[in-house]
């Protein structure tokens, strides 16, 4: 499923799983892990946590739930030194179960939060640390997006 956006489109994949006596095959042959350079997880002990908003004007992220459950969050950054305060954020809540790679091209900020305690993510970057420190714009995390209606009462 491809996000509408001007310049390049989030993209979320399913993987396909296989079956037989053995047990679960779950993969993803389509997708390209070939200009990825570096893969870190994050585990979110505290539903509280609001880890937003990461700007990236050229380099791409990938983030694959491994336990657990996140709303990831992405927008589009129409200018990163003064970007509007009235950017229209998606996002999508998943499941570790629900086996799905979400895409995030350079252009965007992205951010996340755990909806289950000790949730944990894996994301794929394109670039190396060092480069990636370089070109990453912190944004404050209340601006898009509204995080705090998915906390629990």
């Amino acid at each position: 499923m491809k996000v509408n956006s001007s310049k390049n489109s989030v993209i979320i994949r399913d993987f396909k799983t296989f079956k037989n006596e053995k047990g679960l095959l779950n993969y993803s042959n389509s997708f390209k892990l070939s200009k990825y350079k570096r893969l870190y997880t994050i585990t979110h002990n505290s539903c509280k946590t609001v880890r937003a908003w990461q700007g990236h004007p050229y380099e791409s992220k990938c983030f694959i739930p491994i336990y657990g459950k996140f709303i990831i969050s992405w927008v589009e950054i129409d200018d990163f030194k003064n970007p509007s305060n009235d950017l229209k954020a998606n996002h999508i809540i998943i499941k570790a179960s629900d086996k799905k790679i979400i895409e995030i091209p350079k252009g965007y900020a992205n951010g996340l939060k755990a909806l289950e305690s000790n949730s944990e993510v894996l994301v794929l970057s394109e670039f190396f640390l060092e480069d990636s420190l370089k070109e990453k714009i912190r944004f404050d995390s209340n601006l898009w997006f509204d995080w705090k209606m998915y906390d629990k009462k």
